[in-house]
């Protein structure tokens, strides 16, 4: 077996992990606000809850599409393009 095969795919996994991390800490926060500050205790749970649902499911979502974008080549493609325009 081909040693360079293993660092062919040390560097491939470095790379997708460099990549992985930029995404991660770029990645915007979402601002929005559903609790209110009138009423009952037990609604405010209901929607805090709600929302932390809501933030769980957008990070899977998002980290889905990135899995893909990488996996196809396209998140590169469009981080080299970014690099040429800077």
């Amino acid at each position: 077996m081909c040693p360079l095969r293993f660092i062919l795919v040390f560097f491939s996994a470095l790379l997708a992990g460099y990549l992985t991390w930029r995404t991660v800490s770029s990645l915007p926060e979402t601002g929005f606000n559903l609790v209110e500050d009138s009423g009952d205790d037990a609604k405010k749970d209901n929607q805090e809850q709600q929302l932390n649902t809501h933030k769980l499911f957008k990070g899977i979502q998002n980290g889905f599409w990135v899995f893909v974008d990488m996996a196809s080549g396209r998140y590169l493609w469009k981080n080299l393009k970014e690099m040429k325009k800077d």
